[in-house]
């Protein structure tokens, strides 16, 4: 969508182009103030044909990273994505949470994360447990409230405390790497020594602190997914005769084509597996970026739903001497007719 100018003022997705247009006119009083304002200011459209609902999804995605379209940013919070940093300068950690993480700045991010609450709720399970909430942490040598009340480790004392303070921030943040889990271990021992005393409400509190902070050790599938499985195969049967092809690196389509279904067209297949998927050991354990969640749950989708068959296609599969396997695996791929049914499609 266009101003007079010709600057994008939005990027979108339809099945049902005309559907899609008119409902920005229809019933507009219905419309909120964005919408309205948008289609004040809307005098043309481009569009792009698709073959897939999933390649409209991934270009809508990649024209919106690209153009970066006013009513697109106003229509999406700037909060999907929230991470948990701790600083390590200064005389002590600070742990916050984080919606754009910086590079260099002094401090280690954790995430991304999707649920605001889950992470509160871990941090304040950290804290409570612990004994950090100090409310008064840069004090000198002056007890704070919260340390009259038991709730403090003594932060704002400084000395031995502020170390201590330090050293559980430490063993958090191997935690958060999946390296010490000592952590855990401690709160487990906090629930064990309240059920012993019959302080079954201690307990049971304790019991909630845990769960609520090894959550932050699962990822979300979509993100473990995507920093696993880097050479992705998809095939989606466009109709009886014709099926589609997309070879997928990590969030990105390499290519895509249109096959005819019949005759052999496997080592069509492995030839272009062969050119687009080269060995890439240095990504092989890196993170997801926040830039790249948004495709990746795109990518994740897609590969769920049904609407699509695909392979993973491992690194060592790459080297001939494993190009036999490959085949195989492309030939049960693709006489597999339970996957490979043509789309329908539901308004």
């Amino acid at each position: 969508m266009k101003d007079l100018q010709g600057q994008v003022l939005y990027v979108g997705k339809a099945k049902n182009l005309k559907n899609r247009v008119q409902s920005y006119f229809c019933n507009s009083k219905h419309h909120s103030a964005k919408i309205k304002k948008l289609v004040k200011h809307l005098r043309d459209f481009d569009y792009i044909p698709t073959d897939t609902e999933f390649e409209a999804f991934m270009l809508e995605c990649q024209l919106i990273k690209s153009i970066k379209p006013l009513y697109n940013r106003m229509m999406k919070s700037p909060q999907s994505f929230i991470y948990i940093s701790i600083s390590l300068t200064g005389r002590h950690r600070k742990i916050d949470i984080a919606y754009n993480p910086i590079e260099n700045d002094g401090k280690v991010y954790f995430g991304p994360f999707t649920s605001r609450i889950n992470v509160e709720r871990s941090l304040r399970g950290l804290k409570e447990c612990f004994k950090l909430n100090c409310s008064n942490p840069n004090g000198k040598n002056s007890a704070c409230l919260n340390y009259s009340l038991g709730s403090c480790v003594g932060l704002c004392l400084g000395g031995p405390a502020e170390q201590q303070y330090n050293d559980i921030l430490d063993r958090f943040i191997g935690f958060l790497k999946g390296t010490d889990m000592s952590i855990l271990e401690d709160m487990n021992q906090m629930m064990l020594n309240a059920s012993e005393t019959f302080d079954f409400e201690a307990a049971s509190a304790y019991r909630d602190h845990i769960q609520a902070v090894r959550s932050l050790l699962k990822k979300e599938k979509m993100i473990e997914f995507t920093e696993e499985n880097h050479n992705i195969l998809a095939i989606e049967r466009l109709t009886d005769s014709t099926i589609k092809l997309f070879l997928i690196k990590r969030t990105d389509i390499l290519f895509s084509y249109n096959y005819t279904a019949a005759g052999n067209i496997c080592e069509k297949i492995k030839t272009n597996i062969l050119a687009y998927f080269k060995k890439d050991e240095a990504n092989a354990t890196e993170d997801i970026s926040r830039h790249e969640i948004d495709a990746a749950h795109i990518i994740y989708r897609y590969l769920h739903n049904g609407s699509c068959s695909y392979l993973i296609i491992p690194e060592n599969w790459l080297d001939p001497v494993n190009h036999s396997t490959l085949d195989l695996a492309l030939k049960n791929l693709l006489n597999n007719p339970q996957h490979l049914q043509p789309p329908i499609y539901h308004e």
